[in-house]
């Protein structure tokens, strides 16, 4: 497996794919090694984790440097990364003992009637590589610390990542087969569902994300999905529109537009619309596209050069039906994979970028005539992960955020995710939630006590 640097299409090393029978030997260890984890202590899994911790700081540099290379983030944002990393792994740390505890829900004279949460057992986390590090310990983190052992599938897009997390994880402590690191492409990943694992966790596109719920039915194991999202933003008319725009553009090409929650549709009240796409065209002319490494670069390459042609699709259909592109629209005449951003108004939800997942540096203005046309239209899809209002009314943000079917909603801000809550999605954006204390339980299973003293 070839790894390239998307920002020169330079090659920078190959790595072995595990084939069908190296993942079977991965998850025969994991099996063995699981038992003896959980019956550690919590503190001393936690111990091994918070050693995990220091050593992630202690290389941030160099692990930024490495999911640079690779996968194109800028250097900034790729440091950052390791860094809010640490913070949800100080998060776990602390609350997952708030979840899996021993309660006793019902005691009299010689009958005590008690629940234990208990970890899975083996699972298997198939994961993304626009985040490796934040959508990666969002499940090896509580799993581990629920006494589960993971197989970690990172993407072939970070695969370099994968491997460092895992060179990390022996050296903090992780015991042999409890956290091993799968790396392939589409065929692995495969190989490692078809596992007799008990869980599956996985963040990706809805269409792998679909193949793999069809590939564990009837198997009655935990299956997770983190998938895509088409996420709109309105703003409202009572707005400071200058800032607007500027969140706004930031939440849409923060990391390239590469996020599940990056805002991939603005709907914008007609009374301000036009100052609002002036604003917004200003905000990006300022984000600087350029090599990753740059610490002044905003916009770098994108991962995946597949995407490039989807991203040149969306912009010319979108220009087919009548809409104008004020901002880029083609593939960036250099080596590597690199996109104009690209702002597109006059668009309305028969053009696809309003409508399919883009993934990448490309938005869509639409003009809305009042709060519930903007309902209307940001409802009008098949995805559900994020949603969010610009207004000065609380109350106005709170009556609309209410009648968005997604898992997240966000007032005054976008793209943001925090360790506190639950993220999770509706629709074709997935099945169950990592995050919060939720996000501890999808790991751990109960089991019922029923105590009598005597016969």
């Amino acid at each position: 497996m070839k790894i390239t640097n998307p920002a020169t299409g330079e090659p920078i090393r190959e790595v072995p794919e595990d084939g069908t029978e190296a993942v079977a030997g991965k998850y025969a260890a994991a099996r063995a090694a699981q038992p003896a984890w959980a019956a550690r202590p919590y503190e001393e899994r936690a111990g091994v984790i918070r050693r995990f911790r220091e050593l992630l700081l202690e290389r941030r540099e160099d692990l930024a440097r490495t999911l640079t290379a690779e996968m194109g983030k800028p250097l900034v944002q790729a440091r950052n990364e390791i860094k809010g990393t640490a913070y949800r792994l100080d998060f776990f740390v602390e609350n997952v003992p708030k979840v899996q505890h021993e309660e006793t829900v019902h005691s009299r004279p010689g009958l005590q009637e008690a629940i234990t949460l208990e970890p899975l057992g083996v699972v298997a986390n198939v994961s993304a590589w626009n985040y490796p590090y934040f959508v990666g310990s969002n499940v090896w983190l509580p799993a581990l610390l629920t006494g589960n052992a993971v197989l970690y599938k990172a993407s072939e897009f970070a695969t370099l990542t994968g491997l460092a997390i895992g060179d990390l994880m022996r050296e903090a402590g992780v015991p042999e087969g409890v956290f091993a690191v799968v790396a392939g492409g589409g065929a692995t990943g495969a190989a490692l569902v078809q596992q007799p694992i008990d869980g599956v966790f996985f963040t990706g596109s809805y269409a792998t994300g679909k193949r793999i719920a069809e590939a564990v039915a009837g198997r009655m194991v935990r299956l997770q999905l983190e998938l895509g999202g088409k996420d709109p933003v309105y703003v409202c008319e009572d707005v400071d529109v200058e800032k607007a725009a500027h969140s706004a553009a930031e939440g849409a090409f923060y990391n390239t537009g590469q996020s599940c929650c990056a805002v991939e549709r603005v709907y914008v009240h007609a009374s301000v619309h036009d100052r609002f796409v002036e604003a917004f065209v200003e905000a990006v002319r300022h984000f600087k596209v350029g090599d990753p490494l740059d610490e002044a670069t905003f916009i770098g390459p994108v991962a995946r050069e597949a995407n490039l042609k989807l991203l040149a699709s969306q912009a010319a259909d979108a220009q087919s039906k009548g809409a104008r592109v004020l901002l880029g629209g083609r593939r960036l005449d250099r080596p590597g994979s690199w996109f104009e951003p690209t702002v597109i108004v006059n668009v309305d939800h028969s053009m696809e970028v309003m409508r399919d997942e883009s993934f990448g540096p490309i938005i869509g203005i639409q003009r809305a005539a009042d709060d519930a046309t903007a309902v209307t239209l940001m409802n009008d899809t098949d995805y559900g992960l994020t949603a969010g209002v610009y207004t000065a009314d609380r109350e106005r943000a709170r009556n609309i955020l209410s009648r968005l079917r997604t898992g997240s909603v966000y007032w005054n801000c976008c793209d943001r995710v925090s360790a506190r809550l639950p993220w999770t999605g509706r629709n074709h954006s997935g099945v169950g939630s990592t995050l919060g204390l939720e996000g501890v339980r999808a790991f751990v299973q109960p089991k019922a006590w029923h105590l009598r003293e005597t016969v």
